[in-house]
């Protein structure tokens, strides 16, 4: 995975953790930026999968 795909991926993630914190809380689920840190990894994979998939389908298109 590029590195400087992971760091774009990583700012879009930190843009939406708020959100996602609030409502995790709401559900009752304790949350901190230390028990997320497993996922960011998870979630950069997701979405170096995606951004995979987005390149293939429009190469097709071409």
């Amino acid at each position: 995975m590029a590195t400087d795909k992971t760091m774009e991926f990583m700012q879009i993630a930190m843009k939406y953790l708020p959100e996602a914190k609030e409502r995790m809380e709401q559900a009752g689920i304790e949350v901190s930026i230390e028990s997320l840190q497993p996922f960011m990894g998870l979630f950069a994979k997701a979405m170096n999968d995606a951004y995979e998939l987005g390149k293939k389908e429009a190469g097709e298109n071409n």
